[in-house]
Formats: structure tokens, C-alpha cells, sequence
């Protein structure tokens, strides 16, 4: 499996399937036709930022800009604008950010109806170094695919990344390392989203993230342990200290707020139908050192509806079972692992496996990447 420039998984042209149809062609390739622009009435009020759970995305992982991406590289800025003016009624297929705005919506639409006053919601966010004059292709789009995205930053060539903090940004998706480490610099959850070359069917009523656990939702202190003294350290470690909470990961937080909304639901009565279901796909065993993560998150007051410790066991087969969203890993061998299986997986680049690189690999998470 190779990334190519624009930092996806080798998608082999706009070959978007989903498991049980029968014709290999997706639902949403049509999307490519010609469409009148229009604006959609009626939708529901934004909430205010400071309310809201902010989830700020690119332009090139909520839609499909490859095509777009070759021109800017191969033909530079002022071909590429022209081209999507030129190109403005024409949408742009979605890309492996938009399921999971799609579900972030439908909990969005059932959080309204238990608590309409309430401004506890997903706010999507399309954040974006694109000149100005691309926004009315990603307007037309948006409308299009009828996506509730009212708020847009377009920098204009510049980085996005300082206007993060303003927009109480609780996770970024990206599809450029620079920005995503610039961001994680910031105190800010992100994450590199690549594209499998065939996705999944997910579902489309029940938000599904799926997290790895050292590095991600915790510190990168055991494995800093495992990689500096061997495994057989690292269990010994975790047992001595199996009741000592670990220091929190750059997903934390995001989980943090999943779960305030999980209790909402909770509070109804609808634990069992929650619309938000939380993964912990890690690699680390459950009877060696399974404890402490598990205390950790106790300690921390916060739940994970499911666990899977797999003690080493490839993480690709379980995740094609869960079908989640979004996935988080910090380790590029998880990531390509689960997008061999259609899952839509991100590259978290924190912590102490990212300075370490095997003998006669390449750094995989630096390629060239605009937008």
C-alpha cells in the first residue's frame, strides 16, 4: 500500500465502493455532474462556539481534490483557481472525512430533539488554506451533498492553524503532517486522515470512533518503556505501576467530550441506543498490562463502551468488524493496517514511536502535502 503527495492511501482513481452493493461503482460518484447552485432553507441555527464541540476539517479530506491537488502541484496556484472557477457548479465527491460528518450530524439531529434549546452539538468547521475564490465550489458543494457546514476559514495560502484556537477547535483533521503536527504543538487534537481504497459501509445512525490507546488517548510513557528496555520491562513497569493513572494523550479530550454527550443520551434512558459508540482497539494485552489503561480511564471518569486488547494481534480484522467512522492510531503500520480493510484511519504523529524509524524505512508521514 503507497501514500502518494496528497497524503491519501492509493485510492486508484475515485474507486469509493461500499461492501454488499452490486456494481462497484458508489452512490456518490454521480456527483461529479453538472449542478445548479442553490442555497437550502431552513436549517437548523448554528450554535455558538463556545458551546458547540468544534470539529474544524480540510477541504481535502471532506471532499475528493485529487484531480484539483495534481493541478496546483503540476501547474501551480493560478491554474489551480482557475480551474475551479471555471469548475464551480460541478461537486466534488466526497472524501474519508464525510461519513463521519454525516454521523456527526444525525447525533446532531437526535440531540435536538431530546434537548431543543440545548447548544451542546457537533459545529463542522471547513478549514482551509484555499484562496477565497474556490469558496463557491465548496458552497455548491456542501448545499449539493446537503451538509450543515456554515462556518468556513479560507487562508488564502497561508496556515490555518492559528485561527484553531479561535474557532475552540476540540479536533482537526487534515490531510498535511505539517499542519497536524503545528496543531498538536498547540495543544489542539489532530490528526493526518487518509483515504482506504475501498470504504466501508458505516452506519448511518450510530457515531463510531474507534481510539489506540498509548500515545493517543494516553501518554507515550509505556512505550517509551517498551522501546528503550523490550517488552518484558515494559510489562513489569505496568504492573508496578498498574494503579498510578497514566499522563493523558492528545485525544483526550475529544474522547472527554464524546462522552459528555453519551450522558445526554444516558440521562433519557437511551444507554443502549446511545447514537455514540467509543472503541478501544489497542495493542497491549489485557492480563499484562490491560489493568492500568482500563484504571486510567476510570480515573479520568470517562467510559469506553468497547475494548479490545489484542496483545500484538493485527488491529485491521477487528476494526473491519466495528466499521467506525474514524480511527485513531499513532503508529503508520496500525493505519495502513486498517485502511487495508476499508477502515478510514488517522495518523496521530505523537510521541516517542515517531522519532523511531526501522532500518531501511522511510519516514512515511512527511510527504509533500498543500491544503
Amino acid at each position: 500500500m503507497n501514500l502518494n503527495n496528497g497524503q491519501s492511501l492509493n485510492v486508484g482513481g475515485q474507486d469509493f465502493t461500499k461492501n454488499g452493493g452490486n456494481s462497484s461503482r458508489a452512490p456518490w460518484e454521480d456527483a461529479r455532474t453538472v449542478l445548479r447552485p442553490s442555497t437550502p432553507t431552513r436549517k437548523p441555527k448554528s450554535p455558538k462556539p463556545e458551546n458547540a464541540i468544534t470539529i474544524a476539517v480540510s477541504s481535502r479530506v471532506l471532499f475528493n481534490m485529487e484531480k484539483e491537488q495534481q493541478i496546483y502541484e503540476q501547474q501551480g496556484m493560478e491554474e489551480y483557481i482557475k480551474y475551479q472557477v471555471e469548475h464551480e457548479t460541478e461537486p466534488f465527491s466526497p472524501g474519508p472525512a464525510f461519513s463521519f460528518v454525516k454521523a456527526l450530524e444525525a447525533v446532531n439531529a437526535k440531540l435536538r430533539e431530546l434537548y431543543p434549546e440545548s447548544e451542546e452539538l457537533f459545529d463542522v468547521v471547513l478549514m482551509t488554506n484555499n484562496h477565497a475564490n474556490v469558496g463557491l465550489r465548496l458552497i455548491n458543494t456542501i448545499n449539493h451533498h446537503q451538509l450543515f457546514i456554515e462556518r468556513f476559514c479560507m487562508t488564502g495560502g497561508n496556515s490555518p492553524i492559528g485561527y484553531l484556537k479561535a474557532y475552540h477547535t476540540n479536533l482537526y483533521l487534515s490531510a498535511d503532517p505539517v499542519k497536524v503536527r503545528e496543531a498538536l504543538a498547540e495543544g489542539i487534537a489532530a490528526a493526518i486522515m487518509f483515504t482506504p481504497e475501498k470504504m466501508k459501509e458505516v452506519s448511518d445512525t450510530q457515531l463510531r470512533v474507534a481510539f489506540d490507546g498509548d500515545a493517543v488517548l494516553f501518554s507515550d510513557e509505556s512505550e517509551r518503556i517498551c522501546k528503550a528496555h523490550g517488552l518484558d520491562k515494559f510489562f513489569e513497569h505496568e504492573k508496578a505501576h498498574e494503579n498510578k493513572p497514566l499522563d493523558h494523550g492528545p485525544l483526550k479530550g475529544f474522547l472527554e467530550v464524546l462522552g459528555k454527550l453519551q450522558k445526554k443520551f444516558y440521562g433519557k434512558g437511551q444507554r443502549m441506543d446511545c447514537p455514540i459508540r467509543t472503541y478501544l482497539v489497542t495493542a497491549r494485552s489485557a492480563a499484562s498490562s490491560g489493568t492500568r489503561a482500563l484504571k486510567t480511564l476510570r480515573s479520568w471518569g470517562l467510559e469506553i463502551d468497547e475494548a479490545l486488547f489484542l496483545a500484538g494481534a493485527p488491529k485491521g480484522p477487528m476494526l473491519e468488524k466495528i466499521r467506525p467512522h474514524i480511527f485513531f492510531d499513532d503508529q503508520m503500520f496500525h493505519v495502513e493496517g486498517a485502511a487495508e480493510m476499508g477502515t478510514v484511519a488517522c495518523h496521530v504523529p505523537y510521541g516517542i514511536a515517531q522519532r523511531v524509524v526501522k532500518k531501511g524505512t522511510k519516514d512515511k508521514e512527511t510527504p509533500n502535502a498543500s491544503k
